[in-house]
């Protein structure tokens, strides 16, 4: 069989379970490296023979060379044929002719490449345990390198709107936020849901939520939105927002701070005035504006049955009220009040009058009007005290009065006061001249040291001074009654 082409593919020779480095390193085998994968073997000591240009010859071309190859494990029973320079050294002959030389050439290349494969394969003892555990070495990492490559994850990960494709070793979508710092809160959302496990190829969506201070038709509330516009923040709350008024563009966009949005949805409003309804589609804020869109002037004290700064419904009616009247003043008195004093120089249960009372005078008006032709009930509009009251002062007796009059206690005081006035202190006559329990006179009862009338005098006081007068002037001044003093 010819030799290889040199200049065509040449496959290595196979090395079984040793690697390059260790082959290469192996005090009892010739360098590999050295001579090319196809070099031929040529130890050193040829003598200079150039095996290159020996003749090569034909395989199977009977005595151009023999086959000394041998398997490995024929090797301990037969000893390996020595190359020719060896033997004739050994036996002390001459070199064989370059003719011969140039025959085996080939022949020698070969069994050579073989002897070189089989001793590769056949260790000794000793360098197979030095190689051993470097082959677990590598089989290990290659082991681990399969493993590494298959934690190995492709991930498309979209952080609020900005997609990145990156690799990663998680084994789940909260370990990978956390790897690519990526905080969340809870009004964020995550897809796939955290804990979710990822694989290659797989999509993590964040969305962040922005808060927004949303106010509709005059209703306020904070909402969260992963919106990063007005209008898609609308279409996401479901505001109908045709017609409407919006208090920021809506394209304006919506940062992690949010934003405040105050939202007037279009409304149907009818207002009735001056016989007419007139219906308008509106989005103001206030009915008084809605008044001014149906073309209606309020004039005066016209007003609205609605307060005109309230924020107009969808389907409300308001009423206009055309308003007219006048005014009407009225006085009252105002009461006054009284103040009471000690008097030491009056006897307990005495009262008098120092100064009367005044009462004072307040101006009122009230606010007479016709709304739409009927007349309202009057309605205050407002007071002023045109003057003060003056307050009455009474004094009040402290003194002790006598236990009696000498002449006088045994008579029956309790029946003339029973004949005389029914046994009331207060009582006075249908003339008003005489008054008390034994209904004396002003002028007699000053006259025996009482202050005042007789009927705003104790009980105790008025038997006092009716004793002084019976010691005066006997029962003479009860004519019809003065016998029961006796009875």
């Amino acid at each position: 069989m010819p030799d290889p082409d040199p200049s065509g593919p040449q496959r290595p020779l196979e090395r079984v379970g040793v690697s390059n480095s260790q082959y290469t390193q192996h005090s009892q085998f010739e360098t590999y490296e050295a001579y090319g994968p196809y070099a031929p073997y040529q130890p050193p000591g040829y003598g200079g023979y150039d095996l290159h240009d020996a003749q090569t010859l034909g395989y199977g071309v009977p005595g151009a060379y023999e086959d000394t190859y041998r398997p490995a494990y024929e090797a301990a029973e037969t000893p390996e044929t020595p190359l020719p320079r060896q033997a004739g050294s050994a036996a002390g002959e001459d070199a064989p002719a370059p003719a011969a030389r140039a025959g085996a050439g080939t022949g020698r290349r070969r069994r050579a490449a073989r002897r070189r494969k089989a001793r590769y394969i056949e260790l000794p003892d000793g360098s197979m345990r030095r190689l051993l555990p470097q082959a677990l070495v590598v089989a290990f990492l290659a082991g681990g390198t399969t493993a590494f490559v298959a934690k190995d994850k492709a991930i498309e990960l979209n952080v609020d709107g900005k997609p990145r494709t990156l690799h990663t070793f998680a084994d789940d979508v909260t370990e990978l936020l956390s790897q690519e710092n990526v905080d969340v809160g809870a009004h964020d959302v995550i897809a796939p849901a955290p804990g979710t496990s990822i694989r290659s190829g797989d999509e993590v969506v964040v969305q962040y939520g922005r808060p927004v201070r949303l106010t509709i038709d005059g209703h306020r509330r904070e909402v969260w939105t992963t919106a990063h516009t007005v209008q898609e923040a609308l279409e996401e709350m479901g505001v109908r927002a045709q017609g409407a008024y919006l208090s920021a563009a809506r394209s304006r966009a919506i940062g992690r701070a949010g934003l405040s949005l105050d939202v007037r949805t279009e409304r149907s409003v009818t207002v009735m005035a001056d016989g007419h309804a007139r219906t308008v589609r509106t989005n103001a804020a206030t009915v008084h504006e809605v008044v001014e869109e149906a073309g209606i002037s309020l004039r005066g004290e016209d007003t609205t049955s609605v307060p005109a700064d309230s924020f107009p419904r969808d389907g409300q009616t308001v009423t206009v009220l055309r308003v007219t009247g006048t005014k009407e003043i009225r006085e009252e008195e105002i009461p006054f009040k009284t103040q009471r004093t000690e008097d030491p120089s009056l006897f307990k249960g005495t009262e008098v009058v120092d100064r009367a009372g005044q009462p004072g005078l307040r101006r009122i008006t009230y606010s007479l009007r016709i709304v739409n032709g009927v007349r309202q009930k009057p309605r205050l509009a407002g007071t002023e005290v045109v003057r003060e009251p003056q307050p009455q002062v009474v004094k009040v007796g402290t003194k002790s009065l006598p236990t009696s009059v000498r002449g006088a206690d045994h008579l029956n005081w309790k029946g003339l006061a029973a004949c005389e006035s029914g046994g009331r202190a207060h009582a006075v006559d249908p003339s008003g001249t005489y008054g008390g329990l034994y209904q004396l006179e002003a002028r007699t009862w000053q006259s025996l040291g009482g202050s005042g009338r007789p009927q705003d005098a104790s009980a105790e006081e008025q038997t006092l001074r009716a004793k002084k007068l019976y010691v005066r002037r006997g029962s003479s001044p009860w004519p019809h009654c003065g016998a029961r003093l006796h009875g």
